[in-house]
């Protein structure tokens, strides 16, 4: 199964996120098909590439509870049902 999940990348105790694209029994940080965003816990800063997310969550990819989390405040989900509907 494709899942979007959290790649960990940063110094130690400064962690940051990709949000990737990824099979789901690769290594956390394995090769991803695709990265599709970034996530800082520590300032809350997010950069997604909607498209890329639509497209992925369209073809039946399973997001992660803590991506979930994200791509609900980025209204991601939203704009799947708009794009869903035409």
């Amino acid at each position: 199964m494709i899942k979007l999940r959290l790649k960990r990348f940063g110094k130690k105790r400064e962690a940051s996120y990709r949000i990737v694209v990824i099979n789901s029994r690769s290594r956390r940080d394995g090769r991803p098909l695709e990265e599709v965003g970034f996530y800082n816990p520590r300032t809350d800063e997010t950069k997604l590439d909607v498209p890329g997310i639509v497209k992925r969550l369209q073809q039946g990819a399973q997001p992660t509870d803590t991506v979930r989390r994200i791509l609900e405040k980025a209204n991601v989900f939203e704009q799947l049902s708009a794009s869903a509907n035409q």
